[in-house]
């Protein structure tokens, strides 16, 4: 089940994808997905990142082939960070170039979102606590992060998290296809079988440094083949069994 948030005449609504039209539920789905009657044609409805999280939280390093790319010891723990929900961006909507980045990086990932609250999530019990997935852009000023040595600024600007187009309520995370396209070119092809910590064991040691709530977001790093994007390209992150995730880079003026 495809799972969005849409604006429609200036309200906001949750629903799910049925055809070629968007079936509007009658709450948020957090608790329990509740249909109404009510249907819109999908050409009428502003597509919006798909939940609104109180905290996102990313793997730095989650594909071994990565971790070889950058000549980097798989890590015995995740190495985890954060982006503010200032930075999320809606399928179809523009990448910011900001003034002062010398290159604008492109990163694949797959995504969940969480359901309901959680604390210390055993690992046998993580995927109850997934309401569904969705393919994210950890979008990165790459120059700013070598040069700070640390990864807040550089992965924080607004528009830095392009999330959606939806989530996929029925999708299995263990062996899924993921690929970045560049103008339509593939930069990054991968399986998430090349994770070095699962969805469920993210999900139960990020539980046990902070609570979890719904609506957050949790991303699970980003395969090899990472690279730069300039003004006027358009990247594209596809996974198997949930969709693309299209925008196109801008450059800000002011």
């Amino acid at each position: 089940m495809r799972v969005i948030r849409f604006e429609y005449k200036n309200k906001i609504s949750w629903g799910v994808i049925e055809g070629l039209v968007a079936r509007v539920l009658s709450r948020p789905p957090f608790e329990k997905i509740k249909l109404t009657d009510k249907k819109i044609a999908l050409n009428k409805i502003k597509l919006l990142p798909p939940c609104l999280p109180g905290k996102i939280v990313l793997c730095g390093l989650n594909y071994r082939r990565h971790a070889q790319e950058l000549n980097l010891t798989v890590p015995k723990e995740p190495v985890i960070f954060l982006k503010p929900a200032t930075a999320l961006l809606a399928h179809g909507q523009k990448i910011i170039y900001p003034p002062g980045v010398s290159r604008l990086d492109y990163e694949a990932e797959l995504a969940l979102v969480i359901k309901k609250p959680g604390r210390n999530i055993p690992f046998n019990k993580a995927a109850d606590f997934i309401l569904g997935f969705t393919c994210l852009n950890d979008v990165t000023a790459r120059d700013l992060q070598k040069k700070d040595g640390q990864w807040t600024r550089s992965k924080s600007f607004d528009t830095f998290c392009p999330l959606g187009p939806w989530l996929e309520t029925e999708v299995k995370p263990g062996d899924l296809h993921i690929r970045a396209y560049l103008n339509s070119k593939i930069m990054q092809d991968s399986s998430t079988r090349d994770f070095i910590f699962p969805v469920n064991y993210l999900v139960s040691f990020i539980s046990r440094i902070m609570t979890l709530a719904p609506g957050d977001v949790i991303s699970t790093g980003t395969p090899s083949g990472i690279g730069p994007m300039q003004p006027g390209d358009l990247i594209e992150i596809e996974i198997g069994g949930i969709g693309r995730l299209a925008n196109r880079v801008v450059r800000r003026v002011k």
